[in-house]
């Protein structure tokens, strides 16, 4: 199996720089979509809470907003050249907020049921995996990028969640939208086996070394 995970130490850079640097793109457009992305979570989740279908549509498209954030904020981060240590920690944090708390809530309301939640299960434990992963490589100065293939199987999960939402409000429109968002559900599961897979492999001989005496 070939990968194109690659974890490498944090260059060394000085504290004031990296503070400097992160002050200056703290309230930069690609940052603030981050924000906006995070903050959307609570409304999302209040809106499935509320249920009817007024309240269900209106989730759906705050979601479908907050989806398309996830790729603007990185395009115009790197467009722009407004990368930053800040950006790189809250943009999967605001992604994995986001569809595990969405995830929770269709548990909740029975649109994903049965062995469907196995699916759902496995992708909570991916990420709760790879972020304690990634917590304990950065006390080694260990930085974990993101590969393509994950970024791939954000996307995929961020599909599988939007058809999700719309649920049986989305059946009387178009019949097989919950099939086709289980499908979906399906596959992301299967990428973020691989990717948490990828992930733990490359990180594994971090975690295997003999402590320094």
């Amino acid at each position: 199996m070939t990968s194109d995970t690659h974890i490498e130490p944090i260059p060394a850079a000085s504290a004031t720089q990296r503070t400097n640097a992160s002050r200056k793109h703290a309230l930069s457009l690609p940052n603030l979509l981050t924000y906006g992305r995070i903050l959307a979570v609570p409304v999302v989740v209040a809106c499935l809470y509320a249920g009817g279908h007024v309240w269900l549509w209106t989730a759906v498209g705050l979601f479908v907003v907050a989806a398309i954030t996830d790729f603007f904020d990185g395009y115009l981060a790197r467009a722009w050249q407004q990368q930053s240590p800040l950006g790189r920690m809250l943009d999967p944090i605001a992604d994995k907020l986001l569809v595990s708390a969405c995830l929770l809530m269709l548990a909740s309301t029975g649109v994903i049921s049965g062995l469907s939640l196995w699916a759902a299960v496995v992708i909570l434990c991916r990420e709760v995996l790879v972020s304690g992963l990634r917590e304990f490589l950065a006390e080694l100065r260990v930085s974990v990028p993101v590969t393509k293939l994950a970024k791939y199987k954000t996307t995929a999960q961020l599909v599988a969640v939007g058809f999700l939402l719309a649920g049986p409000a989305g059946d009387e429109l178009i019949p097989g939208v919950t099939a086709v968002g289980l499908g979906l559900l399906w596959f992301s599961a299967i990428l973020t086996l691989y990717t948490g897979y990828d992930y733990f492999r490359a990180g594994l001989r971090h975690v295997l070394e003999d402590p320094e005496p």
